[in-house]
């Protein structure tokens, strides 16, 4: 059974999407969806072919309204080594709604995000014996849950062209973006290494409370900060925890780069928390148990990463292929993390027929903490460095599918442990 959670957050939600739609209606903006509707707007064009042409969502984007819905599926298995030789099937759901008050007549430059996620199956993190999540969506929002989370109720308004200020319970795995290792897991690498730095984990939370501003070059975030609850209150509306155990901030600024004409990025980030660490909390982002930890009352970090087309299609922008990169330092008195390293190529797809395919090659390396890794080693065994390797295709097999063959080798931060290799096929269907 599927229940929606954050039940305190619920009925302000459903007041928020009540008054959106009310004033909407009463400004003549909400879309009708009758069959005839295009065929009035366009009497002198054939009836099917027009509504063809402009569909229900269609009009709805139009309005205002937009939905972006994943549901994605793993089957992966270790073929050798880890801590069992065996295959798991899981997956993960990830529904978002973005209304623009602007285009709904309520509110020019008005925003609302909302997304919530659920997971289903097993995953095959545990079996890996890693410390960081192979197919990390699987495991999100809550590893040890099948319910329906509202991670995100993001309230945004853009006070000019280029700035935007933002509130609200919201989710941080969009940030620390790149062009080729990104996409939340589910469409680009699936092992977390690629998909954020996971240097930052440790001092911000997956999703909690928090407000921000961005600064915007040309649509994109240039700066941007970020103040939220240093705890994740995924399962709760949060307010009763609202910064209970301190404050946590983050900074990101992304520049646009050009190499021989072809766009990069260069993003420099920085994590800090007030939080009073004493222990290691169950996160489904790195696969620790909840162990004491010597006492500190804050925690930082520092990432970079990068991206830089090498090749790019002149007559489709965003298609291309280029290599990135990402590093990062922390508190090692605090973060299981202590240095970060990972680099690898990616993109669109170079066989001629297949553009619409993409790919992806990565290795990463992190050093453990000095100084958490006993108390690690007091329940895991030994703990030293990990690296690791990913490589996956993307096969655009519809419009809407993909499947993606995925192999990875993990070498173990767990001494005692043998090195993992995996096999896997991942299937996304968006809608």
């Amino acid at each position: 059974m599927i229940s929606l959670n954050a039940a305190k957050s619920v009925p302000g939600l459903m007041f928020v999407l009540l008054a959106v739609v009310t004033a909407a209606s009463a400004h003549g903006q909400m879309p009708n969806c009758d069959s005839g509707f295009c065929c009035d707007e366009s009497p002198a064009l054939d009836c099917d072919v027009c509504c063809q042409e402009l569909s229900c969502r269609e009009r709805w984007a139009d309005s205002g309204i937009t939905f972006s819905n994943n549901l994605t599926q793993f089957y992966f298995g270790t073929v050798d080594g880890g801590l069992e030789q065996t295959d798991r099937y899981g997956g993960h759901g990830d529904y978002v709604a973005n209304f623009d008050l602007g285009k709904l007549g309520v509110q020019e430059g008005l925003f609302i995000k909302l997304r919530a996620e659920h997971r289903f199956g097993r995953s095959i993190v545990e079996p890996t014996g890693a410390l960081l999540p192979a197919t990390l969506a699987a495991d999100l929002p809550v590893s040890d849950s099948r319910d329906l989370y509202l991670t995100n109720f993001v309230i945004t308004q853009a006070l000019s062209e280029n700035f935007i200020v933002f509130a609200g319970k919201m989710d941080t795995l969009d940030g620390d973006a790149n062009a080729f290792a990104h996409g939340r897991g589910i469409t680009q690498f699936s092992n977390v290494a690629f998909v954020a730095n996971p240097i930052a984990l440790r001092t911000i939370p997956y999703a909690s409370l928090g407000a921000g501003f961005a600064y915007l070059l040309e649509g994109e975030p240039l700066f941007s900060f970020l103040v939220i609850n240093p705890t994740d209150t995924t399962t709760s509306s949060g307010f009763d925890e609202l910064f209970a155990d301190g404050v946590a901030m983050s900074a990101e600024i992304r520049v646009p780069t050009s190499l021989m004409g072809r766009l990069g990025h260069q993003l420099v980030g920085a994590t800090y928390s007030t939080r009073d660490y004493v222990s290691l909390d169950q996160d489904p982002r790195i696969v620790l148990p909840q162990v004491p930890v010597s006492r500190s009352s804050d925690s930082w970090s520092l990432y970079w990463n990068m991206d830089q087309y090498l090749v790019t299609d002149r007559c489709t922008p965003g298609r291309g292929w280029g290599y990135f990169a990402r590093a990062g330092i922390a508190d090692d008195d605090t973060n299981p993390i202590s240095s970060f390293l990972s680099a690898g190529i990616g993109g669109s797809s170079m066989i001629r027929g297949r553009e619409s395919d993409s790919f992806g090659l990565g290795y990463f390396f992190y050093d453990s903490s000095e100084e958490i890794a006993p108390f690690l080693a007091t329940v895991l065994g030994p703990i030293g460095d990990s690296q690791g390797v990913e490589a996956f295709y993307n096969i655009q097999a519809t419009k809407t599918l993909t499947v993606t063959p995925d192999f990875q080798w993990l070498s173990q931060a767990r001494q005692n442990i043998d090195d993992a290799y995996l096999l896997g096929v991942r299937a996304n269907l968006a809608f």
